[in-house]
């Protein structure tokens, strides 16, 4: 049966300006919104007490935040999903964002890198900083699904359902995974996390666990109408894929974490604020 789609791909150019030789992309502008967001969300919960810090510390924590994403993005696709050229391939590709590609889960890995070594050195309350970022995480996780849909890339799987989309240079429909990822990683994620934090009041910790929990079940299951990455395909049984390999671990990891973050363990109420002049 051919597969139909109803929903044609919008005309939308990634390039969101042209300044001269300049190209802004909407992939840019979207970590540029996530960054800015986050950090006006995180001053508003500094100011009313949720975030235990000092407003005026936010800048320092959110550049190694920016640099932990950036760097931790970049290199955990190309530890995840890179396939070397062997020698024709530059020694500082690992870094080169201006190629492209990038890595949720090395993205992840970069944040929680920086906010250790960055909690430890001006003293601050990991676990009360984790789950503030939890809480505004979503914000830029469905930001970047859309600007992934804008520029048609990591796209779905074939489909014959209504709402199928061709994407450019394609012939037949696909799932529209970017956005099915966008709605779930977004909106669902953040309300999720918010009325867990708002009836349930966790223990510090506790929300960041349910952050990872959450997400690597939503990433899981969407896994399953996205299409697999060409240069791996299905890593396992003929159907998992890296994402729903790294997102298992992490889904994981974080009921691991709830259970352990328990009242009286290390992710008990931390009063402690951080010294803004450290």
């Amino acid at each position: 049966m051919a597969i139909i789609a109803s929903i044609p791909f919008p005309q939308l150019d990634p390039v969101a300006l042209h300044l001269g030789p300049l190209q802004v992309r909407w992939y840019g502008l979207a970590y540029l919104a996530a960054f800015a967001l986050g950090y006006l969300s995180l001053k508003r919960m500094a100011r009313t007490g949720l975030l235990r810090m000092p407003p005026d510390a936010l800048g320092d924590l959110v550049g190694w935040l920016v640099a932990g994403v950036m760097l931790g993005g970049r290199l955990g696709w190309w530890l995840f999903y890179h396939r070397a050229r062997g020698a024709a391939e530059p020694w500082y590709e690992p870094l080169a964002l201006w190629h492209g590609g990038m890595s949720f889960h090395g993205g992840l890995l970069g944040v929680l890198i920086a906010l250790l070594f960055w909690s430890w050195k001006r003293r601050a309350p990991f676990w009360n900083l984790a789950d503030c970022l939890a809480l505004v995480a979503p914000i830029g996780l469905f930001l970047g699904r859309v600007a992934n849909f804008i520029n048609a890339e990591l796209v779905g799987r074939p489909t014959s359902m209504p709402w199928g989309v061709i994407f450019p240079g394609e012939t037949v429909a696909r799932h529209p995974s970017q956005l099915y990822e966008a709605l779930l990683e977004g909106p669902a994620l953040l309300l999720a996390l918010w009325l867990a934090f708002r009836f349930l009041r966790p223990r510090d910790g506790r929300t960041a666990a349910l952050f990872l929990a959450f997400y690597g079940a939503f990433r899981f299951v969407v896994e399953f109408t996205r299409q697999p990455d060409p240069q791996l395909g299905f890593i396992a049984f003929g159907w998992l894929t890296m994402g729903q390999l790294l997102s298992a671990v992490l889904a994981i990891a974080g009921i691991v974490l709830w259970l352990i973050l328990r009242p009286g363990s290390m992710g008990s109420s931390n009063s402690s604020v951080v010294n803004p002049s450290t």
